[in-house]
């Protein structure tokens, strides 16, 4: 059985790299290109796959020729796709992803991002598509569940995997106080972005030090262990008796596709590994450095390169 089951998203991505996007009736030449596996599901699951995790995925594709290309190319990484439903009739999702750069710069120089998403309402979980991988997720080491899917599938994977006593990795704000109250009583971590924070806590955070108060409340409300990003560009890890606040590792980004589920995977591969929650909150920060750094939030991961990155960066930041 797998290390790890996500149950999120699943797309196909488009990347294009452009120098700058066109005046209304003007053109573009595009100097970088790439479509391959995507979504955030997908993201997170690869990153774990190449953390040395063994994985599988419960999403929903359509029944076209992008849909057949996308479960290929996760099985040729390495993930198990069986919970994966092809919805009949469902056009497979498409995330285009476009990315500003500077003239004659090299993607690691920085740039701005525009990220048009296709999803239809088809392609999103249900209750049955849960129900039906709950065997799966029964077996799992640990479930990380995307709260971005609707809510009734997102009960689903909560209550089956606190029937299997499989701890949970909730990543993202669903919508409804209900389902909000539930992953709270069943996350055994919770991992959001600075706005989805703000949505979790009902108040806008402006700052880390507020970010810092909500991650101690979210975990005082049941999760073991919360890591939220903060509007001024750090990471907030909490835990029972402690917090740490991470700073950005590297330079500017070539493109923010990806760092945060690529944080996922890294928080999860280190807690799966035994690793403090201090240690994992660097673990992430470390797996989404190393992604950002090209186009596209399809990772490229390396254990060993995770953990000398994280180790190196815990070494400054601490001054020894």
């Amino acid at each position: 059985m797998p290390d790890v089951v996500v149950v999120g998203q699943v797309a196909r991505d488009l990347v294009l790299g452009v120098d700058a996007l066109p005046d209304a009736g003007g053109s573009a030449d595009v100097r970088h290109r790439r479509e391959l596996l995507g979504g955030k599901g997908a993201n997170q699951a690869v990153g774990c796959r190449q953390l040395g995790l063994s994985v599988a995925i419960v999403g929903v594709v359509g029944d076209d020729h992008p849909g057949v290309q996308v479960l290929r190319e996760a099985e040729r990484d390495g993930i198990d796709v069986g919970g994966v439903v092809r919805r009949a009739g469902a056009t497979t999702a498409l995330l285009l992803d476009v990315v500003e750069q500077a003239p004659g710069g090299s993607s690691s120089d920085g740039g701005v991002r525009r990220l048009l998403e296709d999803v239809p309402d088809e392609v999103l979980l249900r209750t049955e598509d849960v129900k039906a991988a709950a065997g799966v997720l029964a077996g799992a080491r640990m479930v990380l569940v995307q709260l971005q899917q609707p809510g009734p599938a997102v009960l689903a994977a909560l209550d089956a995997a606190r029937a299997a006593g499989v701890p949970v990795l909730a990543d993202g704000a669903p919508d409804g106080d209900d389902v909000r109250d539930a992953v709270l009583r069943t996350a055994r971590v919770l991992r959001a972005d600075d706005t989805e924070a703000g949505q979790l806590v009902g108040r806008e955070l402006r700052s880390t030090e507020d970010t810092v108060a909500a991650a101690r409340e979210l975990r005082e409300r049941g999760p073991a262990v919360v890591a939220l990003a903060s509007p001024e560009g750090a990471n907030v890890v909490a835990w029972d008796g402690g917090h740490v606040v991470l700073p950005l590792i590297g330079g500017a980004p070539a493109d923010p596709t990806g760092g945060g589920d690529a944080f996922v995977a890294g928080l999860a591969a280190a807690l799966l590994r035994g690793q403090d929650p201090e240690t994992a909150g660097w673990w992430g920060s470390a797996a989404a450095a190393l992604t950002v750094t090209h186009l596209g939030g399809r990772p490229d991961l390396d254990l060993t390169r995770v953990e000398a990155t994280a180790r190196d960066a815990r070494r400054e930041h601490d001054g020894s």
